[in-house]
């Protein structure tokens, strides 16, 4: 049996708000992908993500935030990232790293990988975008931070991102994207 995350919805707020990390966060009905979340999203300022929780062929766990927009190219993500052939994660691995469920994924869950075993690749628009919003370790709720409270979100837990622009080479029409 996995042993409970650190961290939670209730315990990442709160850990945010002792570390002086202002965000703002919105409840709303469970969202399990990119596009169910349209609606809620529309009424929320700044750049929404898109998550991807993938293992390559060597056991190596990635972490993917990208703008939801971003396209991904998983054929030629491996070489964009320093990797070797990916897939994603199952859920058990998911949530032994992690601390989160599919449609929870999130950065916010990288506060859970105190071993880091996972590497974080963040694509370069939403390392640019000046409010990011994740799930707060659930998908029943998106928070909004800064891009300084992000990124000091990001110091606090000692995590230094790959920032990729996955935008610069358009993938070939029979490449999968996600």
């Amino acid at each position: 049996m996995t042993a409970q995350p650190a961290y939670d919805r209730d315990t990442l707020i709160a850990w945010m708000a002792e570390h002086g990390i202002d965000q703002t966060t919105h409840d709303h009905p469970a969202v399990f992908t990119v596009d169910e979340g349209h609606d809620i999203k529309a009424a929320l300022p700044g750049a929404h993500t898109k998550n991807l929780f993938l293992k390559d062929k060597k056991g190596r766990l990635w972490l993917i935030s990208a703008e939801q927009k971003t396209v991904i190219d998983l054929k030629a993500a491996p070489k964009t990232i320093g990797s070797d052939r990916v897939s994603f994660g199952n859920e058990t691995l998911m949530y032994e790293t992690l601390g989160v469920r599919p449609g929870s994924v999130t950065a916010l869950a990288l506060i859970n990988d105190v071993d880091r075993r996972v590497t974080f690749v963040i694509d370069k628009v939403l390392w640019d975008a000046d409010i990011v919003n994740f799930h707060p370790l659930a998908n029943t709720a998106t928070t909004a931070l800064t891009q300084a409270a992000f990124r000091r979100f990001l110091s606090e837990i000692e995590r230094e991102p790959l920032v990729i622009d996955f935008g610069a080479a358009l993938p070939d029409e029979a490449a999968a994207t996600i």
